[in-house]
């Protein structure tokens, strides 16, 4: 048999779960690799997945500026044709599901069976979305003694987006779908630790037929490369989904040429559960903060729980919690998958091993599995000012209190620094009115849990965040919004 052909090297290509993936940026529509990597490695094994672009704040800078130079033909380009492009995007994206599941699956750790199911059509759905939006979006316009306002949302230019390791495609899309539908141009900055599917969307983006330069994707550390991206000159809109200390010095970046901010930070958000609630109910809410290994920023992770039903809700809680199945992700029967990096495990250990030291007690976990998981943990016996209590875990680990009346209730619920979300089960319709009006989050659920709709405004008070994003509040964010105001007469007759 003729020997075969050796086949060329492609050094800047890795195969993750089948599925080939470019390692370098995607910038001015053209791939660019760094002189420098960073080791990309999987939650799951702690294998070595690849070698990534480290980008340099040169790189940071050339980024903008492919997306400065595409920006007026994309901010002239019709409402139309930008929607028709997004749409290609999400036709793209679920052409590839089964691929960009596979890859964030292995990148970052989630359930696989959560990524087929809901994740990734939930990233189409976001391009979807914002399309249909940017078509219907209007304003009326109106009369001032005799002059007409009318209302527009100009593109208002590059955009740097800053997106999490904990859902990234979907959080990334959910900052680029409406940047882009707005006329912007964007800069995507991925998380480090998951940047894989980033790469990915720039190549399905690409075949959708969205010119060079709309969007970009620069891969490395934030500390970097982030002053880079968020003080310079050209870029007009910053979005961040992030910690509160890597916020401030965003902010501070972006102050000194007061580039707007859109912030969604962290969250310690509470679970009030009344003595009129379902208690299955209740407990399934309450297990449910376990998903995605505890690594939700709304996760409801301080269970306030009224006196009279504690025990038994204490009870039913530890006995369902103990059926999670913990493991490798890939397999249907997991309900819990590994800590994102070794460094988190470590912080989110921290965190219990001071509680348990400060007095609070391991009703269940309160210890990591196998070097890679943290066993879902509930600690009880804690004081409203420790620090388990006040300072985001972001691991598998829920706190429980209780509470005698619902003036109690909400001091306990309002007592942190966050304003993410809140979580009430009740069966009184007019106590969940009544309380959820009292209470400071950006969002509050009734009865249920991690219901978005992206027509409905997303963000958070206090420390969580700083404005809101979603259906036109998102416009209102990315745009510039202009009143023209025409006077009805002056005009000369040309018929």
């Amino acid at each position: 048999m003729p020997k075969q052909p050796e086949q060329p090297e492609q050094p800047h290509r890795i195969t993750v779960a089948g599925v080939p993936v470019d390692t370098r940026h995607w910038i001015g529509g053209r791939r660019i690799a760094s002189a420098t990597t960073f080791d990309d490695l999987s939650p799951i094994d702690g294998t070595l997945i690849g070698a990534i672009s480290r980008a340099t704040p040169t790189d940071a800078a050339t980024a903008v500026a492919a997306a400065k130079a595409a920006f007026p033909a994309w901010a002239a380009t019709s409402r139309a044709e930008r929607a028709r492009l997004l749409h290609a995007v999400a036709d793209g994206v679920e052409k590839r599901l089964e691929e960009l599941a596979l890859v964030e699956t292995t990148d970052n750790g989630a359930l696989l069976r959560s990524h087929r199911r809901g994740v990734m059509p939930r990233v189409a759905h976001n391009f979807r979305y914002f399309a249909d939006h940017l078509l219907a979006l209007d304003h009326p316009d109106f009369d001032t003694r005799g002059h007409t306002n009318h209302v527009t949302w100009d593109p208002a230019g590059p955009s740097v987006l800053i997106t999490p390791w904990n859902a990234p495609l979907m959080l990334a899309t959910w900052k680029v779908a409406p940047a882009l539908a707005a006329g912007n141009t964007v800069v995507l900055k991925p998380a480090e630790w998951s940047p894989l599917t980033a790469s990915l969307l720039a190549d399905i983006a690409a075949e959708a037929g969205l010119p060079p330069g709309v969007l970009n994707v620069v891969q490395g550390y934030g500390s970097e490369i982030g002053d880079a991206l968020t003080a310079h000159p050209d870029v007009r809109r910053i979005s961040f989904t992030g910690s509160v200390p890597t916020a401030r010095r965003i902010a501070a970046s972006a102050a000194a040429r007061l580039t707007p901010l859109s912030l969604e930070l962290g969250g310690k958000s509470p679970l009030l559960v009344f003595a009129d609630a379902d208690l299955d109910l209740a407990v399934d809410l309450a297990v449910e903060q376990y998903d995605n290994a505890g690594q939700v920023c709304l996760a409801a992770t301080r269970l306030l729980v009224e006196e009279s039903v504690a025990a038994e809700f204490t009870r039913r809680f530890t006995e369902r919690a103990a059926r999670l199945v913990q493991g490798d992700p890939r397999d249907p029967a997991t309900d819990i998958g590994p800590t994102i990096h070794p460094r988190q495990l470590e912080k989110v250990d921290g965190f219990v091993r001071r509680a348990l030291d400060a007095g609070a007690r391991a009703v269940l976990g309160g210890h990591p599995v196998d070097g890679r998981y943290y066993a879902p943990t509930l600690l009880t016996d804690v004081a409203q000012d420790a620090e388990i209590v006040q300072e985001e875990v972001f691991g598998p680990v829920l706190t429980l209190q209780t509470f005698t009346d619902e003036d109690e209730a909400v001091r306990l619920a309002d007592d942190t620094r966050f304003g993410l979300a809140a979580t009430l089960a009740t069966g009184d319709r007019e106590r969940a009115a009544r309380v959820a009006a009292r209470l400071t989050a950006g969002t509050v659920w009734v009865n249920c849990f991690f219901v978005r709709d992206l027509k409905a405004p997303f963000g958070g008070s206090r420390e969580s965040g700083v404005g809101r994003e979603g259906g036109t509040w998102s416009f209102d964010f990315y745009c510039d919004l202009k009143n023209t105001v025409t006077a009805a007469k002056g005009w000369q007759d040309h018929g």
